[in-house]
């Protein structure tokens, strides 16, 4: 055989190779086309028409440069906006993780586990809508002298405890409303956590217990940091759901009374008092706030993945 005849022999396999990769990756984007699609209609061309609607006044007839962001954090009710957004970010997160834990911890490995994790995550199967409209029926409140439906009111009233306008009062109706998250995420929380209490050795378990370790020593030494990483997902979770927190509020008070928040006020700038331009700010203020946290988040989980 002859030099060219070895040189054909080599290029040719070389060139199938070539091909078949170049089908291969064809057939690649033909798959990903439909989903790149949808991706570009409905998420990117939104976001930057968003973005363009935020630098224009009212009724985008102009462009108004950094003015609806100025508004944001100069505004006395923007600001009270923010405000309300903070509280709920602290102690929500707090609330949900922190019961969560202490839940997961308190039944694990007891009889009534199973059932104490069920009557916890059954709010889970609620809609934020449906869950509303319970609470406002709990929450009613009536003049005092009259008959309490409010169910809250109602058994204050066995105690002679004057009946409060739990929604109304602005002293504390945010924390009324937290209360309601609450009532329906813990179960999430707890279930996930618990998931992750059961991965913890039981011979690192005895080995403090051997040394006299108590159970507050255990938890604080043992548990917390050995279901950390899961801690930071369920409260990173939790985060960002906070920051878009819209349905509780829309269904309670809708804004009203001081409990205002990002999203809610976002939905009334947009449709009932059609100012585009400031809506819009609201829009991408919340992207930025929540992007870092779902990034924080995405970083956590690949980290976890790559250690198993």
């Amino acid at each position: 055989m002859t030099t060219t005849d070895y040189q054909t022999v080599s290029i040719v396999p070389k060139a199938h190779k070539a091909r078949k990769e170049h089908g291969q990756t064809w057939w690649a984007w033909v798959w990903v086309a439909p989903a790149l699609i949808l991706e570009l209609i409905f998420y990117i061309y939104p976001l930057i028409q968003t973005i363009i609607l935020s630098f224009q006044n009212a009724d985008s007839s102009s462009y108004v440069g950094f003015k609806n962001y100025v508004t944001i954090f100069t505004n006395p009710t923007m600001l009270e906006v923010i405000k309300n957004n903070l509280l709920w970010l602290v102690l929500a997160t707090l609330l949900t993780v922190g019961l969560g834990l202490i839940v997961a911890v308190l039944v694990d490995k007891v009889r009534v586990e199973s059932v104490v994790k069920s009557a916890l995550f059954v709010p889970m199967a609620i809609s934020f809508v449906a869950a509303g409209v319970i609470w406002r029926f709990i929450y009613l409140y009536s003049p005092n002298g009259e008959n309490q439906i409010g169910l809250l009111n109602a058994f204050l009233g066995l105690f002679k405890v004057q009946p409060q306008a739990w929604l109304i009062n602005t002293s504390f109706n945010n924390l009324a409303l937290i209360a309601v998250y609450t009532w329906m995420w813990t179960g999430f929380c707890m279930v996930i956590i618990s998931a992750a209490l059961k991965g913890i050795p039981e011979d690192v378990i005895e080995a403090a217990k051997i040394d006299g370790a108590s159970n507050l020593t255990l938890f604080w030494r043992i548990t917390v940091p050995m279901v950390q990483p899961t801690l930071g997902v369920v409260a990173t979770t939790m985060v960002i759901n906070v920051l878009k927190i819209f349905d509780v509020i829309y269904i309670m008070t809708g804004g009203d009374y001081k409990t205002d928040v990002v999203a809610v006020e976002f939905y009334n700038q947009l449709f009932n008092f059609s100012n585009y331009g400031l809506a819009s700010a609201l829009a991408i203020l919340l992207l930025i706030v929540i992007s870092p946290v779902m990034y924080i988040n995405i970083r956590r989980l690949r980290a976890q993945e790559a250690e198993r």
